[in-house]
């Protein structure tokens, strides 16, 4: 168990029987009645943003979790196949697990596993990911003092 003054950015929380990130949190001391904390947490499964205020004190249930490298190496039809680099193990994590993230996943990409038990929660994406273009719109002539904009589509899908 944890107290609200142990808060901290990136902390994972057990709340409402599900796992949040703890975003944001402001600790308030107003004129009048008790201190609270005002808190910003991201559902881990989802990516859901919530607001949420805590009373100063009061007790949660602070989760536990490891953050391993793993390499994404390639993906069947149902699972990503993430590998440990410590010790070689493979492991599967479903299509749905990944969501939006999943377009900016090249292979043979380093990423961080969030890790619960031998469970993993959450992935990580690197900061920069360097994609190739795979095709593109030809630019249109017209009346723009600067470059105009065209849509291109990545390797991975992403527009």
């Amino acid at each position: 168990m944890a107290s609200t003054s142990d808060f901290r950015n990136g902390m994972i929380i057990e709340f409402k029987n599900d796992l949040y990130e703890l975003v944001y949190f402001q600790h308030v001391k107003p004129g009048k009645g008790g201190a609270f904390v005002r808190t910003k947490l991201k559902n881990i499964k989802n990516g859901s943003v919530i607001e949420n205020t805590f009373r100063a004190g009061e007790k949660i249930t602070e989760v536990r979790v490891e953050r391993k490298t793993m390499e994404y190496l390639y993906s069947t039809e149902n699972h990503y196949i993430l590998m440990d680099k410590e010790n070689y193990q493979q492991k599967e994590i479903p299509i749905s697990f990944l969501g939006e993230k999943a377009k900016y996943l090249v292979e043979n990409t380093d990423v961080k596993a969030v890790i619960r038990g031998e469970e993993i929660i959450d992935i990580e994406l690197p900061i920069t990911v360097e994609l190739k273009v795979k095709s593109c719109a030809p630019g249109v002539r017209g009346d723009t003092v600067t470059g105009g904009t065209k849509e291109a589509v990545m390797e991975t899908g992403l527009k």
